[in-house]
């Protein structure tokens, strides 16, 4: 009862603190009395200057929003169905969803981060991590689609992801529930010594493809958050712990026993090397890689079923520990590659270690023991500095152009901007409410831009109009171009933000694909012209080719399908207009309609349960006789000899 005493006596300063902060809010100064409006005004016809992806949490998907707008421009279905197009739905896309667990819906999707080359983002790609069944996607930033989705065997809580290193030769998933390595029926009382939190490492090669290199073994500790070195630490991974008391049980008491848990340096340079020349133990492992491929336009599934796990014990210098505050969350590195912001969430306090005085202290032997069998090196000669009371809870810490650093406090709800090498803190903001992760764009690269920020936060109460118990999470957009952080904007987001990324919107946005080439479509039920619509009977299977334009479907009469078919309808949208799409539905499908972008080929089934004539129609309004774009489905009763046909304008074909 003690410790439980102590720990809400921090909470209970912590709303003291909040409170205070909140209150001088009150009347509307700075930029709420301001041309703030005038800032994010973007008239029509005019594009925003950056795309922000920003990742939906429970939604298992990625928001797109245009900055200074805050408008939002898209959601990408990554991890769960989404009905609004058919994704996790259509043949062509839900085997995007399978796993080693079957065929999940759903996901968490949690930090996405952009492709970077020489430490810059690039545009070409972005990563999620989805946490709950461990997977990371990356989705094409010239389609805005998912085209790719690997499970992540042998780990539990995949939330150290999806970070990337300063070329995008990997993307790294960390573990954040220690499990058994590999799983097996064990006490959960004996867990300490015995489970694992390994760490993988996926390369990615030139055209994005991803593969599993290695994972390493690690002690089983909880791996929170990580990033890359850059710059002269590029070739290190760094990743905060927690739960260095390896406890299995009320967690927020006895997980934060210890002073100081640590930030994991991993030089991957070193184990890469070692892989390649051998190095390493092939060891069972189930997972599914699924591909989306654009020349066929339907997702590759391939189960494997091992990988190869490397003990750090074995390679000398490839990992160490650094002790830092206990319990820390964000794990930062600034654009210079030399500072590493790892803060403990019931810390006043912001650590900032070294890069250079780690790689001394290594040198010099500079230890304080291990942590089985890991070096853990001296705090006090990993320590580059300290923030004094800069806030409670802090959580994650991005940067500028100018040399400065911001940093989100959970528990105070404020933002923080100090100066990097100074440890002087410059400027606060509070936050509305219980503020996350915040995201500058290039933020966490080597050049970031100084001109925005958006604080992410994790409870709205009062700033929209109530929408019952539930209400959309906040983000609020911060200029940060002057001495001073200005509030411009807020804004709902879908899903629970976790974290953000963004890029200026010159770097993608004459790249974006306007269409699918209709000659360059390779489905294998593509109908690429009127003449090649059909049906065709294969058992109790229907399959119908169709195609879509603007404003009807052919066939848009087809008979001879009874009770008991499973039909195929194979839609291919003849348009090669930008921005044409055409829907389908029909009545009674219990999987979802179809969206189908210009050129593109989509399949979606439909199993009849009744006999009658049942329509079918485009969901999307494609023109002016939109509502014209429709047919008929004759259905029969099971075992009725109804014969096949199909027409369209009176002229029919049967068989």
């Amino acid at each position: 009862m003690k410790k439980i005493t102590n720990f809400i006596a921090v909470f209970a300063l912590a709303a003291i603190f909040t409170s205070c902060n909140q209150n001088d809010e009150g009347e509307k100064s700075g930029a709420m009395a301001s041309s703030a409006a005038e800032k994010v005004y973007v008239s029509p016809g005019e594009h925003d200057e950056y795309y922000a992806f920003l990742s939906g949490g429970y939604s298992g998907n990625l928001t797109v929003y245009g900055l200074p707008s805050g408008r939002m421009l898209k959601e990408i279905p990554v991890f769960s169905q989404f009905p609004t197009n058919g994704y996790g739905y259509s043949e062509e896309t839900k085997d995007m969803l399978k796993t080693s667990f079957g065929m999940v819906p759903w996901g968490d999707s949690h930090h996405p981060d952009i492709s970077q080359t020489n430490g810059e983002i690039d545009g070409r790609w972005i990563f999620i991590n989805e946490n709950n069944t461990p997977r990371i996607a990356r989705i094409s930033l010239e389609t805005f689609e998912t085209e790719e989705i690997i499970e992540i065997p042998h780990s539990a809580g995949n939330h150290s992801s999806s970070y990337v290193t300063e070329n995008t030769e990997y993307v790294v998933a960390g573990t954040r529930f220690s499990v058994p390595y590999p799983q097996r029926d064990m006490p959960i009382d004996e867990m300490k010594g015995n489970f694992k939190g390994p760490l993988t490492f996926i390369a990615v090669d030139d055209d994005g493809h991803m593969e599993i290199d290695f994972q390493v073994d690690m002690p089983g500790f909880n791996y929170d958050l990580s990033h890359p070195g850059r710059g002269e630490s590029h070739g290190w991974f760094f990743f905060t712990t927690y739960n260095t008391e390896e406890s299995h049980t009320m967690q927020e008491v006895n997980a934060s026993q210890n002073d100081k848990d640590f930030i994991a340096a991993v030089n991957w340079k070193k184990i890469s090397e070692y892989v390649e020349n051998g190095g390493g133990e092939i060891m069972d492992a189930e997972y599914v890689h699924n591909v989306f491929d654009h020349d066929t336009q339907t997702t590759i599934s391939t189960t494997k079923n091992e990988v190869l796990k490397v003990d750090p014990r074995d390679i000398p210098g490839a990992v160490f520990f650094m002790p830092t505050p206990k319990s820390p969350h964000g794990c930062d590195v600034d654009p210079s590659g030399e500072y590493i912001i790892g803060n403990g969430k019931l810390s006043s306090d912001l650590t900032v270690h070294s890069f250079s005085k780690m790689l001394d202290a290594i040198d010099n032997e500079e230890f304080d023991g291990d942590a089985y069998g890991i070096p853990v090196l001296k705090f006090e000669s990993t320590l580059a500095g300290t923030v004094k009371d800069a806030g409670l809870g802090p959580l994650h810490t991005e940067f500028d152009d100018k040399g400065n650093a911001y940093t989100t406090f959970f528990i105070s709800s404020e933002v923080v901007k100090w100066k990097v090498g100074s440890w002087e803190v410059l400027d606060r903001q509070p936050s509305y409410y219980s503020v996350g992760h915040l995201m500058i764009s290039g933020g966490n690269s080597r050049k970031p831009d100084g001109k925005y920020m958006i604080s992410l936060n994790k409870i709205t109460k009062d700033r929209y109009l109530p929408t019952g118990p539930e209400l959309e999470h906040s983000a609020q957009l911060f200029d940060i171009s002057g001495d001073k952080m200005e509030l411009l904007l807020d804004f709902p987001t879908h899903g629970e933000p976790h974290y953000a990324a963004a890029i200026k919107a010159d770097k993608i946005k004459e790249n974006s694909k306007k269409i699918y080439r209709l000659d360059e479509n390779n489905h294998k039920y593509a109908a690429l012209n009127e003449g090649e619509t059909k049906m065709v009977r294969e058992g109790n299977e229907v399959h119908v080719y169709m195609t879509t334009v603007r404003s009807h479907f052919a066939p848009d009469n087809l008979e001879g399908i009874h009770v008991g078919d499973k039909v195929y309808f194979h839609v291919t949208n003849l348009e090669q207009d930008f921005d044409v799409p055409h829907g389908f539905a029909v009545i009674g499908a219990n999987t979802s309609e179809l969206l189908i972008m210009p050129g593109q080929t989509k399949t979606i089934t439909w199993e009849p349960k009744k006999p009658g004539v049942w329509p079918f129609y485009c969901t999307d309004f494609c023109s002016a006789l939109h509502q014209e774009m429709q047919g008929y489905i004759r259905v029969s009763a099971e075992g009725a000899n109804t014969p096949m046909k199909w027409g369209l304008d009176d002229e029919y074909t049967s068989n």
